[in-house]
């Protein structure tokens, strides 16, 4: 599907969902699908292959899931906070390669090509991408938590640890930036980019979002059953916001903001409140 953003009375038209982008001038489909495979081999799709296997590790570990803990920050040199820090930000600059990567493909596509902007990820409309964005957050916020408790409870998930970084001065700061840079490359590469050229390649409207929701929650499958399903339906929620809106923007702020308060929250009220389960 390409997002143009035309949006008439608030709903994207029905034609846009049915009159996908022609392939870029030049590319042919069988070149868009080897780019596509090549940008998920690079990306989330190889960490959904790992988080299988991680999961498959969980399952014939001894213990219940949710005695087994699932670190999602943690320290690369314990006890050397310098060379932390460098491994910390260099895992955040390469985490969002994939990122240019898609920027430079999406700037192929032809005379008017336009990038990012294509999939609305840029700085034209800050304030409502992020008053877009909060609401999103909120709503998807408590719900999330309580699926999560309540799937760690049943024994599907394990014990979710979004952070266990030392308590050292560039500690929080370090944390917002991982937030920043999952939901830039998520949104990115497993909305913008890959629902386009889906649309590309000829899928339906309703393949294309099951591939990218099922995408999403198959590179969070370490987490456990709960972390899967639980993505998989915000995938399925992300994926029709954007083809109402045309932009990731909002997505992209909903999800840093997911993860700051997440990251941040954790750091600040793990092992004070008796509701927030710990390892």
């Amino acid at each position: 599907m390409s997002p143009r953003g035309e949006v008439e009375t608030g709903v994207v038209s029905e034609q846009r969902l049915r009159d996908p982008s022609p392939p870029p001038d030049g590319l042919p489909r069988g070149v868009l699908r080897s780019e596509t495979l090549i940008v998920l081999a690079l990306s989330l799709g190889a960490s959904g292959v790992s988080a299988l296997i991680s999961f498959i590790g969980s399952l014939t570990r001894p213990g219940s899931l949710k005695e087994q803990a699932a670190t999602l920050n943690g320290s690369y040199a314990p006890g050397r906070p310098w060379l932390d820090l460098s491994w910390q930000l260099f895992g955040i600059a390469t985490a969002l390669v994939p990122v240019v990567l898609v920027a430079h493909l999406l700037m192929r596509e032809g005379p008017g090509a336009r990038g990012l902007r294509a999939i609305g990820f840029d700085r034209t409309r800050p304030w409502s991408d992020l008053g877009r964005g909060a609401l999103v957050a909120a709503g998807i916020g408590s719900a999330g938590l309580a699926f999560y408790l309540a799937a760690r409870a049943s024994g599907f998930n394990l014990t979710v640890v979004p952070e266990s970084l030392p308590e050292v001065w560039w500690k929080y700061p370090v944390l917002i930036l991982s937030a920043v840079q999952n939901s830039v490359l998520e949104e990115v590469v497993v909305v913008g980019y890959l629902l386009r050229r889906l649309g590309q390649l000829g899928w339906s409207p309703m393949a294309a979002l099951v591939a990218s929701s099922v995408l999403r929650g198959s590179y969070h499958l370490y987490q456990g059953i709960g972390g899967f399903i639980g993505n998989m339906v915000m995938g399925v929620v992300f994926v029709l916001l954007y083809r109402r809106w045309g932009r990731v923007g909002p997505l992209v702020a909903a999800h840093a903001l997911l993860d700051i308060v997440a990251f941040v929250g954790y750091g600040l009220l793990a092992g004070k409140v008796g509701w927030l389960p710990t390892v």
